[in-house]
């Protein structure tokens, strides 16, 4: 079964998918669309180390304005 970050990972990599049920990805004619796990995979890690980057990028942008780690912590939870 895949998970939300790896269906996200599908319909970025393979246009044609409009959606995905279990492991199984379809096209808009209902046909199944092979797809590569591997690169599916390697799609979600690069998404979540570019997610983790911004992040840090924000944290930093927000500590060069003066916020105190209080605050950020505030703001952002």
């Amino acid at each position: 079964m895949i998970n939300a970050q790896q269906a996200q990972a599908i319909h970025e990599l393979y246009s044609n998918v409009i959606r995905t049920i279990g492991d199984i990805a379809y096209d808009s004619d209902d046909k199944e669309v092979a797809y590569d796990i591997n690169a599916v995979n390697a799609k979600v890690a690069q998404n979540e180390q570019a997610q983790a980057t911004a992040k840090a990028s924000a944290l930093a942008k927000l500590t060069a304005l003066g916020l105190t780690q209080d605050e950020i912590k505030a703001l952002i939870g």
